[in-house]
């Protein structure tokens, strides 16, 4: 196997491991401060947080339900956050 082929492989593997929440994370990272921001006074801080869970998430490859109970431990602004996702807020109800 050439060396080309083993990066092909790899590109493969970390194309799907790291697609798990891919999407969802794309949307939640293009939410506008403003958008963050109606949800609570301090939601930016849960925001933060919220956002390294999904990428430990995806890093780890949890399951959904795990994600989500990780989602819920965050408190209440972070699943308002959360739900602004449609992938979330159909897990998160």
């Amino acid at each position: 196997m050439s060396k080309n082929e083993y990066n092909d492989l790899f590109n493969d593997a970390n194309t799907a491991f790291d697609s798990e929440y891919k999407d969802e994370l794309s949307k939640l990272k293009g939410l506008s401060e403003q958008e963050i921001a109606q949800i609570s006074p301090s939601a930016k801080k849960s925001y933060s947080e919220l956002i390294k869970v999904i990428e430990d998430a995806s890093r780890k490859n949890l399951s959904q339900a795990e994600l989500i109970e990780r989602i819920k431990k965050l408190g209440s602004v972070a699943v308002k956050i959360a739900k602004k996702i449609p992938k979330f807020a159909a897990l998160l109800v």
